[in-house]
């Protein structure tokens, strides 16, 4: 029986860790000049994906 393949998007956007998946925020890579300060300054680094949202990505990532 042939390996299934992972989603080529999903391994670019999302990260396996020991508490889920790391992914980076939306909004982030142009037309930052109309966005407030503090605005930009929250979608910087990395956040967690939500419970839910998990069995989705366990899927297209075939983890």
């Amino acid at each position: 029986m042939p390996k299934a393949k992972a989603h080529s998007g999903a391994t670019k956007r999302f990260k396996k860790t020991g508490a889920g998946y790391k992914h980076k925020h939306a909004n982030r890579s142009h037309i930052l000049t109309k966005m407030s300060q503090k605005r930009k300054r929250n979608l910087r680094g990395t956040s967690t994906i939500t419970d839910a949202d998990a069995p989705l990505i366990d899927r297209l990532l075939r983890s």
